[in-house]
């Protein structure tokens, strides 16, 4: 029987995605080993705790600088010996060096149809370009913010009377699905990372898989 998989969640605030995460472990074959935020008072380091899940905070505050601060978060990655990494609402960029380190074993989620809308206010900035499709990304994560390959998009139409709230809550349905889906498949091997990128059943990935929300708007 083969190992399972080892995950360790990287958190900034509530952990909606670490729920999600926390949910379909049992069935999509993977084993949730820990979970850090950099904010101590972030909500779900309780979710985790609740789940019996090794919780810990590693403040960035209280570091001089981003090096010092990853030095300690790294050492608390070590204490887990997780396979992979999963940033699940995780606010702080991490430098290159770091993420060199971990190459091809840090995942993303993102609330946009990357490469568009990159950064923060993604909905918002949807919204006011008219876009008819919206949606999220899962990403293993390099040194470009929000530049990693991506594997796995789930997309909705925007409604005509859509606004930021609405629009926020249904893609964030779309992430509890689609991220813990992503981790299934590199639980079965499906998904790999393999000559500095990301392959699916044995061929280079060279576009994102896609998982359309067939939910329609209402009238």
């Amino acid at each position: 029987m083969s190992r399972i998989l080892r995950v360790a969640v990287l958190i900034s605030g509530a952990g909606s995605n670490l729920q999600a995460l926390l949910d379909a472990r049992s069935r999509e074959g993977y084993a949730i080993v820990g979970v850090i935020s950099n904010r101590p008072e972030a909500a779900g380091l309780a979710r985790a705790t609740a789940a019996g899940i090794p919780a810990v905070a590693v403040d960035h505050a209280a570091f001089p600088d981003r090096p010092a601060f990853e030095a300690a978060l790294d050492t608390a990655l070590s204490q887990f010996a997780p396979d992979l990494i999963a940033l699940a609402g995780f606010m702080r960029v991490l430098t290159a060096d770091f993420v060199a380190r971990y190459e091809g074993r840090l995942l993303n989620v993102h609330p946009s149809l990357l490469p568009a809308y990159r950064g923060l206010r993604t909905h918002a900035r949807a919204l006011a370009a008219g876009e008819r499709w919206h949606g999220a990304s899962i990403h293993y994560v390099t040194a470009e913010l929000d530049g990693g390959p991506v594997v796995l998009q789930g997309r909705l139409a925007v409604c005509p009377e859509e606004n930021e709230e609405t629009l926020r809550a249904r893609v964030q349905a779309l992430e509890h699905r689609i991220y813990p889906q992503a981790l299934g498949w590199i639980a079965q091997g499906r998904l790999r990372w393999q000559d500095h990128g990301p392959w699916f059943d044995g061929a280079p990935l060279r576009e994102p898989l896609l998982i359309e929300e067939t939910e329609t708007c209402p009238s």
